[in-house]
């Protein structure tokens, strides 16, 4: 099979690049031929994706659920209400985003090979996906399966969490704002620990426990947790609808974002992740349009980096104060978020800060500890360029 474009993988980050090449494409053009090469033909509900923009994005007819302001609560179970205007915070469900995708799929004609890659071999002019139902040659390769990064981290933590979607027999939720951060869960033994929650209604909604810290936790200690932030917060009347669990990872490596000549990696392998705070979806969105416009326009697919380099430095640099316990995450995320308007701290996640916000950004935080954090991750940076 000979294709112009083969998307391995079809998952957030492939499935948003179908639906922008589908929105993109015009009438008038030659249209590209595409081919999905995933083992699994997703439509179900698997995880929920989160993320906030300015009032529209590629993806509003998969969107769920939006919030103008998010809830934030600190260790001692203050409960304060950020307004994000201008932005919003977006829900998007994994059904809804694979049914948007489907459509973009069917509408771009595209080909679908229910197979693993078992291989994908770079050429001049073009790649081979090699699978047990045959091969996919093609112009170009858009690979969103793990892969190894360019440079190992010097620190590497895990966002991972354990969430049941809950109904309860009373209502019991604000439905008019999420709970984006609840530090009032007891502290972890070894990271930051917080809970999350995406209401439906007053009655249902996604609850989740999380931690950054080094490695996942049993499925008991998982429950337990929940258990326990449940009980304390709305009392143990509910009942469990669904389980979504996770680790997102959370690192200072740097990915290699390009393959081979003819083969460009997309969502967490190249690049897309946040290393500071796990977040993936809006990143995927921008390098999603960027390829589909490059593919579109018969250029080069690789979109530019998700984020800023300095905004890479930042990110090592928290995750070693993380890391080492030299700041207090629940106290420094709390800080951060109050600190400065909510939506600059969001901006910042996404990359699209100045220079000059994200100095006031900086000031939020303990110049002591980042101080230390920061000489400590040059001195790591220094030793293994001598030992290269």
């Amino acid at each position: 099979m000979r294709v112009d474009v083969a998307v391995v993988g079809a998952g957030g980050a492939g499935a948003s690049v179908l639906v922008q090449l589908a929105q993109r494409q015009r009438p008038d053009a030659e249209p590209l031929t595409v081919a999905v090469v995933d083992p699994v033909h997703r439509t179900g509900r698997d995880r929920t994706w989160c993320f906030w923009d300015a009032g529209s994005s590629p993806v509003d007819a998969a969107i769920h659920r939006q919030w103008r302001e998010v809830l934030l609560v600190d260790e001692h179970g203050t409960t304060h209400r950020l307004d994000l205007d201008p932005l919003r915070y977006v829900l998007v469900r994994s059904q809804d985003l694979y049914a948007l995708a489907d459509k973009a799929a069917a509408d771009l004609g595209a080909i679908r090979v229910e197979a693993a890659a078992t291989a994908v071999v770079d050429g001049a002019d073009r790649a081979v996906v090699q699978t047990d139902a045959g091969s996919v040659e093609a112009r170009w390769v858009l690979d969103s399966r793990p892969a190894p990064p360019r440079r190992p981290p010097i620190t590497a933590l895990l966002q991972h969490f354990r969430g049941w979607m809950l109904r309860f027999p009373t209502d019991v939720l604000d439905p008019t704002a999420p709970v984006f951060m609840d530090f009032s869960v007891p502290r972890a033994a070894s990271g930051v620990a917080f809970g999350y929650v995406l209401p439906d209604d007053a009655r249902t909604g996604l609850v989740e426990y999380t931690e950054f810290s080094r490695r996942r936790l049993t499925d008991g200690a998982y429950e337990q947790a929940l258990t326990r932030y449940l009980a304390d917060r709305w009392g143990s009347a509910y009942e469990i609808e669904d389980v979504e669990d996770g680790a997102i990872p959370m690192t200072d490596a740097v990915p290699a974002r390009r393959a081979g000549r003819r083969v460009v990696r997309l969502g967490t392998a190249g690049g897309a992740t946040r290393g500071s705070t796990g977040y993936t979806f809006a990143a995927m969105q921008r390098q999603a349009g960027a390829v589909a416009a490059a593919l579109l326009a018969g250029t080069d697919p690789l979109p530019p980096p998700a984020y800023p380099a300095r905004h890479r430095w930042m990110d090592s640099v928290l995750l070693r104060a993380l890391d080492r316990g030299l700041v207090d995450g629940p106290s420094l995320f709390t800080r951060l978020l109050l600190g400065n308007p909510p939506e600059r701290v969001l901006r910042f996640l996404d990359g699209s800060t100045s220079p000059a916000e994200e100095f006031a950004i900086m000031r939020a935080t303990p110049t002591l500890a980042m101080t230390r954090a920061t000489v400590g991750n040059a001195l790591d940076r220094l030793r293994r360029r001598m030992a290269a």
